[in-house]
Parts: C-alpha cells; sequence; structure tokens
C-alpha cells in the first residue's frame, strides 16, 4: 500500500450549519506538492442508512424531497448518527422516525463512501429485520410517504427514474444476497 501524503496545511474555506470546506495542501511521498479542496461533513457520529425487511421479500423505502436534485426520490430511511449514539440505536430511532417502524434484530453490513476523491462522508449500512409498529416524531417538514417493494423486483426498482441515489441501490443489493445467499 502507497505512502499516505503528508499534510502540510489545512485551511477552511468556508463553514456552514452542515459542511466544511478544507484546503489541504500535501506532500506525497515522491516529493510533488499540490492542493487538494474537502468537503467534510459537520456530523461527529456519521450517518446510517437503514434496510428495512418487513419480511423475506419485502422492504420499506421512503419517498422524501432531496434538495441536491430538486425532486422526490424513492430512498431508504437515513440519517444522523447524534454524538455518543449508539450506530444500532441510531438505526433503530431513524426506522420509527421515518417509516413508523422499529427493528428487533439489527445488523451491520459495512460502510460506504461517497465521492472519496473530495468528500469525506461514511455512510454505515444496517439491515433491520423483525420490525414492529412504533412511531417517533422526526425532524422532516414534511410527512414521508413509506413505499413498500419487494426484492424479487428489485430490477423494476432500479429503473424507476425516482431511484437515483447509489447508496440506497447498492446497499439493497447486498441485502438481497445477505437474505438469499447468507452472504
Amino acid at each position: 500500500m502507497p505512502k499516505k501524503p503528508e499534510i502540510l496545511k489545512a485551511t477552511t474555506l468556508a463553514q456552514t450549519r452542515l459542511f466544511h470546506i478544507e484546503a489541504l495542501d500535501l506532500e506525497f511521498s515522491n516529493g510533488v506538492r499540490t492542493q487538494y479542496e474537502r468537503l467534510k461533513g459537520r456530523s461527529e457520529g456519521g450517518a446510517v442508512l437503514v434496510v428495512p425487511m418487513l419480511d423475506e421479500d419485502t422492504f420499506f423505502l421512503i419517498r422524501e424531497y432531496s434538495a441536491g436534485v430538486h425532486r422526490y426520490e424513492l430512498t431508504l430511511p437515513k440519517g444522523r448518527v447524534e454524538a455518543g449514539e449508539d450506530l444500532l440505536e441510531a438505526a433503530n430511532r431513524e426506522l420509527m422516525e421515518e417509516i413508523g417502524y422499529g427493528a428487533r434484530q439489527l445488523e451491520h453490513m459495512t460502510a460506504f463512501t461517497l465521492a472519496p476523491g473530495y468528500l469525506g462522508h461514511t455512510t454505515q449500512v444496517v439491515l433491520a429485520q423483525e420490525l414492529y409498529e412504533q412511531k417517533l416524531e422526526g425532524d422532516e417538514p414534511e410527512e414521508l410517504e413509506v413505499v413498500p417493494w419487494r426484492l424479487s423486483e428489485l430490477h423494476k426498482l432500479v429503473a424507476c427514474e425516482d431511484c437515483t441515489e447509489a447508496r440506497s441501490i447498492a446497499a439493497l443489493f447486498m441485502a438481497r444476497e445477505r437474505i438469499m445467499h447468507g452472504l
């Protein structure tokens, strides 16, 4: 594995409620110096994305407004892991807030990054099974539409123009493999 470049200097370019933009002055092991910019999330605990399985074939999606693309998207429940909050507790809380179910069985499957060349954000992916009805008040500006879908029809979901979030798509394929083949 190559040696990581040395960070000579990190300069904050901008900060908002959600983001921290930095310029990094770097020196690579071959002596080349350059500057990279990166976007860091402001959440200390990171984020969680949950695949909520009602049964072996049925999962729940939510339809919510996505400001980045200015449209409603079908996606999996997700949210911030609060500082000091356990990952699985955060996953269960997000389920209760977004789809009105909790889970008796929660399993961490993997972690995803998005555009790791410039975005310092990791999302933990959790499989939730043995669901039970339980609603918590969330922080969404409007009621989320809960949409049941079948793993056996995953190919139809990825063909939908309002299901484009790569983390959700990848997590669903992983969940399908885990459930169908124990992988």
